[in-house]
């Protein structure tokens, strides 16, 4: 299937517009000459017939009727009395002074009316016939002259058959001579489209993206019109620069703040927690309503204080803290991390599926706890009791994949795309119900990250399944592989 010309690349469509219109115009021009040609031709032709009348009629005697001297090589004639009878007939330069009947008949039907004729002549082919008065003494008579022409269709088809070859040559010629000139004419815009996929490439959307690509100076002449769009992509670059540079102040800046708040808020929230929990030990006698308050002032610093742990924990990730790097063995943090959910949440079934070959990654292995503590911690609180939930490990690919699916209710999908988000909740409220406080799966996808892995979701009602993927560690991944 041809696809529709306006999705055809630009130098093929300038390519094939060129080669269209130059053989438009040479097949004009070929046109024009072979008609102006063989028009020449049929004058001269036509001339020469004049001529050969008059010789042929010239009055030398009965026996010299297309005998004269200088007659025009295959000629023919005939001399007709004025009931239409034959007189002579004879063809120049042969021995044979008569034509053959159907010969003379189709010179006959030449009509004397002054002008020329195409006729064809039997046996020997189109000729170009004259019809007049004879003269002297055949008074009412007519002579009828006729010369080949073979030599006028025979140029005409030469000069066709030339123009054909050296037509079709130049059309190949130009096409690609022209696609040559248009791929060096187009390098600008080539140059332009790759500064523009490079910058495609480069991620926008986080972190400090540094100093874009910019269209080469040479490419960036206003006089022409690659020279334009290089001019006005490069405008366009120093504007996404400098908004991304003011982004990234602004994020720096934010992070900043949270990691100095978060750790200045880390000292009074475990005095105000310690001396809650003091005086809620202390041997006087409180009233309920101050116990109870105690106990609420405890509860909500013992949040808050997750809540400042969570945020510390992001800034340092966003700002790239080195992690430590040890090979980490996947299986016994999988079945402690299980161990923990089941007794954080026994209500529920745990199940766990580990692979026969060995998982090591090279990681941080609290921060790898921290993944599968907080996966299994979002099952149990945001499903059912009596919900199955399964920790699986595999090897894939040579990489480790950690699974974490259960048979709940699911996630709804308008809260798929943003579930790891931060501070993002099922409900789509700030409620503090369960104790959450929407930091988990965004710790979880930036500590993934931060080992260079992947994470995703997926889910339907009854099956939702959480799925971390970690390269192996090289001696594990060789050893998974033979």
């Amino acid at each position: 299937m041809i696809r529709p010309w306006s999705t055809w690349p630009l130098r093929v469509r300038l390519v094939v517009t060129m080669t269209v219109l130059f053989a438009a115009v040479l097949g004009a021009v070929g046109v024009a000459s072979t008609a102006l040609l063989r028009e020449n031709l049929m004058a001269t032709l036509d001339g020469k017939v004049q001529d050969t009348i008059g010789r042929a009629s010239a009055p030398m005697g009965q026996d010299h009727f297309m005998l004269a001297p200088g007659l025009d090589q295959d000629a023919v004639g005939a001399v007709f009395d004025q009931s239409g009878t034959v007189q002579q007939s004879g063809r120049s330069n042969f021995d044979t002074r008569t034509l053959t009947t159907a010969q003379i008949n189709a010179l006959a039907a030449v009509p004397d009316d002054g002008y020329y004729h195409d006729v064809n002549v039997p046996g020997l082919g189109t000729y170009r016939a004259l019809a007049q008065h004879s003269p002297g003494g055949q008074s009412g008579g007519r002579v009828v002259v006729a010369l080949p022409m073979a030599r006028v269709s025979s140029t005409v088809q030469d000069l066709i058959a030339t123009e054909a070859v050296l037509g079709v040559a130049g059309v190949i010629l130009v096409g690609f001579v022209g696609f040559g000139l248009i791929r060096v004419s187009l390098r600008p815009l080539d140059r332009v489209a790759a500064t523009a996929a490079r910058i495609s490439i480069v991620p926008l959307h986080e972190g400090e993206v540094g100093r874009l690509g910019r269209v080469p100076a040479q490419d960036t002449d206003t006089r022409t019109e690659s020279g334009l769009v290089g001019a006005s992509l490069n405008r366009m670059i120093d504007h996404v620069s400098a908004a991304l540079e003011a982004r990234h102040a602004s994020e720096t800046r934010v992070r900043q703040f949270v990691a100095d708040a978060s750790h200045e808020l880390r000292t009074p929230l475990a005095s105000i927690k310690g001396y809650a929990e003091l005086t809620r030990r202390s041997r006087e006698n409180v009233p309920p309503d101050a116990a109870y308050a105690l106990r609420r002032v405890e509860s909500e610093a013992t949040r808050m204080t997750a809540l400042v742990e969570d945020l510390l924990l992001l800034a340092r990730l966003d700002a790239g803290r080195p992690l430590e790097r040890d090979p980490v063995d996947l299986a016994p943090l999988v079945v402690d991390a299980v161990r923990d959910a089941h007794a954080a949440a026994p209500d529920h079934r745990w199940e766990v599926r580990l692979p026969d070959a060995a998982a090591e990654i090279v990681g941080d292995e609290n921060r790898l706890r921290q993944v599968l503590v907080n996966l299994l911690a979002n099952a149990g609180k945001h499903t059912p009791s009596g919900t199955t939930v399964t920790a699986s490990l595999a090897v894939e690919d040579g990489c480790a994949v950690l699974g974490v699916a259960d048979d709940g209710p699911g996630i709804p999908q308008e809260l798929l795309p943003d579930v790891f988000e931060r501070f993002a909740r099922g409900d789509g409220s700030r409620s503090r119900k369960a104790g959450s406080t929407g930091l988990g799966l965004a710790i979880v996808a930036a500590v993934v990250a931060s080992h260079g892995g992947q994470v995703w979701v997926t889910s339907e009602p009854g099956e939702t399944v959480f799925c971390v993927r970690l390269p192996l560690a090289p001696l594990a991944a060789v050893a998974a592989t033979t």
